[in-house]
């Protein structure tokens, strides 16, 4: 049945939206544990001249180095961001919404993960920062990280889907073919069971043939 992946990936997309969350968390730790293993504070090293280099930097404020002292701020921020889009769960039908809060709910954990676990404390820790694009056009681009990369992702995502009309619960006309197909079957069914029993004709008697004497 063609419409039968559709189908099923809509039913894992709650799924989906926690898996790819997970991995960019873990992805996000990684590099950021990498980062501050081998590269010394403010020292940039090139990847690719005149363009983009590693260059490690504390933050405490938001992504891309942005609201720095209001660290506790956005780690509330993120936990109800966070809480949030799993109370969302259930709602979400379309696949590029599960994308969009995937990456959106990976980036805001990888940093929230900082901010709790990292120096200077509990709830103030400051966001390992390390990707440092050189030439952006008209801004000086703030460093960044991975965690940083998925919410700038989904945000971006997140007003396409907007501009396009397309609900987190998925259009009318995109709902799971076998739904239809369900109804039709289960109604078949309760048709049956209404019908009245058809007997065969051969297993019918014949009252006017019983009283009938055989022959000779």
């Amino acid at each position: 049945m063609a419409g039968l992946p559709l189908v099923e990936s809509r039913r894992g997309l709650p799924v989906l939206l926690i898996a790819l969350a997970a991995v960019i968390v873990v992805l996000d730790q990684v590099t950021k544990v990498i980062a501050v293993d081998r590269l010394e504070p403010g020292v940039p090293v090139t990847v690719i001249e005149g363009w983009l280099q590693f260059r490690l930097v504390r933050n405490p404020g938001a992504a891309f180095s942005l609201g720095t002292g209001t660290t506790w701020v956005f780690t509330i921020i993120a936990v109800v961001v966070g809480v949030v889009i799993l109370r969302t769960l259930r709602r979400v039908r379309s696949l590029p919404w599960a994308i969009a809060l995937g990456l959106l709910l990976g980036g805001l954990l990888g940093n929230l993960t900082d901010r709790l676990f990292r120096q200077p404390g509990v709830a103030r820790g400051h966001v390992v920062d390390f990707v440092e694009y050189l030439r952006f056009p008209l801004i000086d681009f703030p460093v960044f990280n991975v965690a940083d990369s998925c919410i700038t992702t989904s945000a971006i995502l997140i007003a396409l889907l907007g501009v396009l009309n397309i609900p987190m619960e998925g259009r009318p006309g995109d709902q799971p073919a076998e739904t239809s197909t369900d109804r039709s079957g289960e109604a078949s069914i309760d048709q049956g069971a209404h019908e009245p029993s058809q007997v065969p004709r051969e297993s019918r008697s014949d009252p006017a043939g019983e009283g009938t004497p055989s022959d000779g």
